[in-house]
């Protein structure tokens, strides 16, 4: 595989390690930055689901940006805006501030995210792509890798602002790198026209479905405003939907879910995200809250799924040129199940050992799944398409997992009212619920993947 083939791949992958540092250092973090800001700890998960939100509803603008402006233009200023957000997130002062600078966050990495797809996908021939989106995994690997520990080790050291400065010089690496190793892709001398009216009815929509899933169980709006913004949301996506069938150039083209990878990346990989996005999420509350371990010792043993995560770029190849595609993802997808149910029976008493192991076979079955959704994935769609699948595979991804940091917070939030205890304290068995019924969620992915054809993405073996 040809040098330049690797480095590509790495430096469009480093918006995911900033992503993933984030986000697993956050998680780390929470019931630091909870006791600082005084609030309860489940309240702060929207600190996390409004970066996540703000991603999904601004990812349709990187398309267009994209094609405007350029994809090597557009990814350098999106790495500068994301970094600058983080800037504002260590200097904030209570709760809504913090959500509010999070929302900017968010916009610079919906820039980001797509545009960095876009510029692989792009820049590799298809015989190069399993090895290129091979290596497109280890920086956010080594993201999550870092991610807790680091995280730990800056709460326990130091104040929990410096989780957010630390995106500063990674920020700058990335911009430096792409500067340096990639190419100028030619922009859309003629794109289509912004379809603003668009924009406002997906964001609404995608607004109001997770806000309103977001204040179940939290007493913050009153039970009539939610369902009211449940009603809006869905009535507002009914709408766009209905309005983008009409058009020639939709901001988001849901007519490419009819090439079958595609629409077994999307549909049947939600499940999955889900289960992703609320791992993070639950592990170090359940190890700090309901253990009592140390913010470094909870990030010393959640690193353990990252370190599994990397460990894929060593048999992701051969396993896929061994089984194929639609046995591979059959069977990650079953024992990822097995692991998050298992999760679920960690006890305070658990050896560090066996939890460290389970977390790193986790890590490890969980980015196969991944890995052979975001290759095959992608493998019918036509290069005009190509932007516009980038775009709605990344919004996917958001959105599942804002799901799934809500769907765990809701669950624990639930468990706690079902033992007789409140979420100011937590114990243990509040969140083995939680693990079992994510766990048990990610089957529901097995009905996308076992109508693939068995010899579905030969050619990409």
């Amino acid at each position: 595989m040809p040098p330049r083939y690797r480095i590509v791949p790495l430096i469009v992958a480093a918006p995911l390690f900033l992503q993933n540092l984030d986000t697993s250092v956050m998680a780390t973090a929470l019931p630091t930055i909870a006791h600082a800001l005084d609030v309860s700890v489940l309240h702060l998960n929207l600190a996390i689901t409004s970066y996540l939100l703000s991603l999904a509803v601004f990812l349709p603008v990187s398309g267009w940006l994209a094609d405007r402006f350029g994809p090597k233009r557009v990814f350098c200023a999106a790495v500068a805006f994301f970094s600058l957000g983080s800037t504002l997130c260590g200097a904030a002062q209570t709760l809504p501030q913090l959500v509010a600078f999070r929302v900017l966050q968010g916009m610079g990495g919906a820039m980001m995210l797509p545009v960095g797809r876009l510029i692989l996908l792009r820049s590799v021939p298809p015989a190069q792509m399993v090895s290129a989106m091979v290596w497109f995994t280890v920086p956010p690997a080594f993201g999550r890798l870092a991610g807790p520990l680091f995280g730990g080790a800056i709460v326990t050291l130091t104040s929990w602002r410096w989780i957010f400065l630390v995106n500063i010089p990674f920020g700058l690496i990335a911009i430096a790198g792409a500067m340096r190793f990639i190419g100028d892709l030619p922009e859309d001398s003629s794109p289509a026209p912004f379809d603003i009216e668009g924009f406002v009815l997906l964001a609404l929509g995608l607004t109001a479905l997770l806000g309103s899933l977001e204040m179940v169980g939290k007493a913050l709006l009153p039970v009539s405003v939610i369902w009211a913004m449940a009603g809006v949301g869905v009535l507002a996506s009914l709408v766009y939907h209905l309005r983008s069938r009409g058009k020639a150039e939709p901001l988001i083209d849901l007519g490419i879910l009819r090439f079958s990878t595609y629409r077994a990346s999307i549909i049947g990989g939600t499940p999955l995200r889900i289960a992703i996005g609320a791992s993070p999420f639950l592990l170090p509350l359940m190890l700090q809250l309901g253990f009592g371990l140390s913010p470094l010792a909870s990030g010393s043993l959640t690193m353990a799924a990252a370190l599994g995560s990397l460990a894929t770029r060593t048999v992701m190849a051969r396993a896929i040129r061994t089984v194929g595609f639609r046995s591979l993802l059959v069977g990650a997808t079953c024992l990822t199940c097995l692991c998050y149910v298992s999760y679920g029976q960690f006890r305070p008493a658990t050896p560090h050992v066996q939890i460290f192991v389970t977390l790193l076979f986790g890590g490890l079955v969980n980015s196969m799944a991944m890995v052979s959704l975001q290759t095959l994935g992608f493998s019918q769609i036509p290069k005009p398409r190509m932007s516009h699948a980038t775009t709605l595979n990344s919004m996917a991804q958001q959105l599942s997992l804002s799901l799934g940091v809500t769907l765990g917070a809701t669950l624990v939030t639930l468990a706690a009212w079902w033992n007789g205890s409140s979420t100011s304290q937590l114990s243990a068995a509040d969140f083995s619920p939680a693990f079992g019924v994510v766990g048990a969620m990610t089957l529901l992915s097995l009905l996308s993947f076992t109508k693939l054809s068995k010899d579905e993405g030969a050619g990409l073996r």
